[in-house]
């Protein structure tokens, strides 16, 4: 399963396999069951995940009990409330599991002391913030200027493993419509 990592790595940086296995020796190896949360609003987040299988969603409940889906994780991706994992805050979001998922964990204090003696694992999450900021932004402008069928095909496009793995609930929710209309958008199909 390490393997997935040590992939994702050498698409942005050239390491040794000595080097790798040092990487690897900062991470833990965690499983969780489906519903299960890897973070809790309210409670401090210790670790960034890098998911091995399986699926997440990260999301916010708003005052009136909405769930908004900010993301989802999957195979090969990383993620965290990463304003409550930098500044060492409460969560704000809650990430939990849509089906058994398998992560590598890697802590604040990890990742700050690999970067420190690896230059190149500096560059690696260096690109890595640099592509999820844009696909935040890209998520945002989707949110903003496009139409409800418009999200659904470009969430179609962009993520075609994901459309089978989610209920359709939680897809609607981070499309920001209503199941009926999810509903409408599945039968015009």
């Amino acid at each position: 399963m390490s393997e997935i990592l040590k992939q994702q790595l050498l698409k942005i940086i050239d390491i040794s396999d000595q080097e790798f296995d040092y990487i690897l020796s900062h991470f833990t190896y965690q499983k969780f069951k489906k519903h299960q949360f890897l973070v809790q609003e309210g409670h401090q987040v210790i670790y960034d995940y890098f998911i091995l299988s399986g699926c997440v969603k990260s999301y916010y409940t708003d005052t009136n009990g909405k769930v908004h889906i900010i993301l989802f994780g999957a195979k090969d991706w990383w993620i965290t409330d990463y304003e409550a994992y930098y500044y060492q805050k409460t969560a704000s979001l809650n990430i939990d599991c849509v089906e058994d998922t398998e992560v590598l964990l890697l802590s604040s204090e990890n990742r700050e002391k690999l970067c420190r003696e690896l230059h190149k694992v500096e560059h690696f999450f260096r690109k890595k913030t640099n592509r999820r900021n844009v696909a935040l932004q890209n998520r945002i402008l989707t949110l903003l200027s496009s139409s409800v069928k418009e999200r659904y095909e470009k969430f179609l496009s962009d993520y075609p493993d994901l459309v089978q793995k989610l209920p359709k609930h939680i897809l609607a929710s981070y499309l920001g419509v209503s199941r009926e209309t999810l509903s409408r958008l599945y039968t015009a199909k």
